[in-house]
């Protein structure tokens, strides 16, 4: 028996497990502990889109922020 892991979009995700429910000897682990949810994937989006270049700093002085704060 083999083991194949699949990435499929939200929007064929019960058509495909459908198909795959009636196949014998056919076992279905779903992955859901690293899944991000839908609404956080939607509000990094709207808040990239509604980002301003001012808002972005070099990843040198965002690294330097962080090793003041916890270092």
């Amino acid at each position: 028996m083999r083991q194949l892991t699949v990435t499929i979009p939200d929007d064929f995700y019960e058509t495909f497990i459908s198909f795959f429910k009636h196949i014998p000897d056919v076992s279905i682990n779903e992955n859901v502990e690293n899944e991000i949810p839908l609404w956080q994937q939607e509000m990094v989006l709207e808040r990239m889109k509604n980002a301003k270049p001012e808002d972005y700093i070099p990843i040198e002085d965002a690294l330097k922020e962080l090793d003041k704060k916890w270092l």
